[in-house]
């Protein structure tokens, strides 16, 4: 996984995540808004309207005071350990 950040403030993080889709960008995006520090979590993946952007784009606006690459982090544990959970007891099922 390829990662730029395309912008960046302090309460937002606007990064570049190549070669995933819809799916993935969905687990990442609603594991970011199950934070409370965290207003506004979103996606674009329209090239047509981005000037021929391919790769999706997710921007993170978070509250005053928190930074939106930690917000991110802590979204990205989230999803690799419901990933983990989600195995194990895939595991224990078979």
């Amino acid at each position: 996984m390829e990662l730029r950040v395309t912008e960046s403030s302090e309460n937002e993080l606007s990064i570049e995540i190549a070669g995933e889709d819809h799916t993935f960008m969905n687990v990442l995006k609603g594991a970011l808004l199950e934070h409370d520090d965290v207003s506004a979590a979103t996606y674009d993946v329209n090239p047509e309207q981005s000037g021929g952007q391919t790769e999706p784009i997710l921007t993170i606006k978070t509250e005053d005071g928190v930074d939106p690459l930690e917000a991110l982090e802590g979204a990205a544990v989230d999803v690799r350990e419901k990933a983990s959970d989600f195995r194990d007891a895939f595991e224990a099922a078979a």
